[in-house]
């Protein structure tokens, strides 16, 4: 019976929106990260709706990609200024 309480809790094998994994939503957000990187050194900054947007409104990708891009080196904003971009 314990057997069964260690799967139903292990997060790599629940399913979240659309029966993704955390694994899979964690690599996709990473992959995510890396393009929004690219169109953030192109434009200044990109803005929480439109990363909300490229996630497919998912929203563990939408927060695990916005961890990402403050591991990076990137400032997330806030409520008051949602939008990312690189710290001067």
């Amino acid at each position: 019976m314990q057997q069964l309480d260690m799967e139903k809790c292990d997060s790599r094998t629940r399913a979240y929106k659309n029966g993704k994994t955390f694994d899979q939503c964690r690599d996709i957000a990473k992959s995510l990260s890396s393009e929004l990187e690219e169109k953030i050194a192109k434009e200044g900054q990109v803005a929480w709706d439109e990363i909300l947007q490229t996630a497919q409104h998912d929203e563990l990708v939408y927060k695990l990609t916005l961890k990402y891009l403050r591991q990076d080196g990137y400032d997330i904003g806030d409520w008051k200024n949602p939008r990312v971009k690189p710290i001067v």
